[in-house]
């Protein structure tokens, strides 16, 4: 009886909440609440079996397929109501669409790909060219060579100071103009330290060009290992480095260029004062530091015959007319007391020379300078050669 109270209870509490109206003869049972978890358990399993069962199309119909649209077990295997493709086609769509996808994906990838290879090997074709043709130019091999011979003929020149004015218009006490000799004016002592000054200048700029050829030939080599030796990879990535040189080596060269240039020479000291030249206004000296071409042996033009020998020698340049040369000879092989002295001193001012009073089958040293004169300040080398006299025959013995 107390079982029946309860489910009656329930059953009201249910029909409420479904929106119900109960019948007036169903009361709840008084002393119980209808809202007790024990009354919601009772009044769920009245209704499950107080429902009617619903077909198998309405309950799917609830879970989302279209009003009035009943799908049975041979709907999964055809086509649907309402437009849904089947099973087995809507997979085999999706797997070509996908497979379609992917070739074109892999078509991109393999073009894009390609694409940035020929970029890259573009790249790398325009900027060795662009080495090539300066080490072809700028820095050819040939170029460096010419350099080279250069600074071994700057080595073997005659460097002397040059002053200008040469000559100053000096008035005497009867106000005369006397044409004056710069050197007549020059305070000696000062003009020495002047040509020791040309003498270190003269040296540190043959020390220079050699240096400054060495760093060219260098560098050279530098990017020629680059271009010949390195890989695509490796010459792209060291490209920044590969041009910071070629700005190197160009700016060098400038430099090597400019410092052949003949410049002017600064002193600190006056070289004239106004006692020597007599209340006149002090000129404005310039002092230049300038090199003299060496002079060499014609060796084709220069023979010995039985006690003479006939010498020839040239400068690379046209030398003045008043140039004036010493040629000094000795004997190599001394035997005798005699031949001890055998050697001497002629002076010229022509490129020929004849010496006489030789001893025949004898070998003699030759060297040819240019005469020493006041404003020399570097002469370092002098060309030599050895000439040998031929030996008398039976007939010069016997006379």
């Amino acid at each position: 009886m107390q079982s029946e109270t309860a489910l009656s209870a329930c059953t009201h509490t249910l029909l409420v909440d479904e929106g119900e109206t109960p019948s007036p003869n169903h009361r709840p049972a008084p002393g119980l609440s209808p809202h007790t978890p024990q009354c919601a358990a009772m009044a769920t399993a009245e209704a499950c079996r107080l429902q009617p069962a619903r077909p198998q199309g309405e309950g799917q119909a609830r879970l989302g397929a279209p009003r009035g649209a009943e799908v049975g077990r041979g709907s999964l295997a055809g086509q649907g109501e309402g437009g849904l493709p089947k099973v087995g086609q809507a997979s085999f769509g999706i797997m070509n669409v996908n497979l379609n996808e992917f070739e074109t994906n892999s078509e991109n990838t393999v073009r894009g790909t390609e694409e940035q290879d020929n970029a890259i090997w573009r790249r790398y074709n325009e900027r060795s060219s662009l080495v090539r043709q300066y080490l072809q130019s700028d820095l050819s091999l040939h170029l460096l060579e010419t350099h080279q011979k250069r600074v071994e003929l700057l080595k073997k020149c005659c460097y002397y100071i040059e002053v200008l004015p040469t000559f100053l218009i000096l008035r005497d006490q009867n106000l005369l103009a006397l044409p004056t000799s710069i050197f007549q004016v020059i305070d000696p002592w000062k003009f020495l330290r002047v040509k020791k000054l040309g003498r270190s200048q003269t040296e540190i700029h043959l020390q220079l060009l050699t240096h400054l050829l060495e760093e060219l030939q260098q560098g050279r080599e530098e990017l020629v290992c680059y271009v010949e030796t390195c890989d695509m990879v490796t010459f792209l990535s060291k490209w920044d480095l590969i041009e910071q040189r070629m700005s190197d080596l160009s700016k060098t060269m400038n430099d090597f260029l400019s410092i052949q240039v003949s410049r002017r020479l600064y002193t600190k000291h006056r070289l004239v004062s106004c006692a020597d030249i007599r209340g006149s206004k002090i000129p404005d000296i310039r002092l230049f530091l300038c090199a003299k071409m060496p002079v060499m042996f014609d060796r084709n033009e220069s023979f010995a015959h039985k006690n003479w020998a006939h010498l020839k020698w040239s400068t690379e340049n046209q030398e003045s007319p008043h140039e004036q040369y010493e040629l000094h000879f000795k004997l190599l092989k001394r035997g005798t007391q005699a031949e001890f002295g055998h050697c001497g001193l002629v002076t010229r001012t022509t490129n020929t020379c004849v010496v006489q009073g030789l001893l025949p089958d004898r070998s003699y040293e030759f060297m040819i300078r240019r005469a020493e004169i006041y404003t020399l300040v570097y002469e370092l080398w002098h060309d030599t050669i050895t000439l040998t006299t031929k030996a008398n025959t039976a007939e010069d013995r016997s006379t």
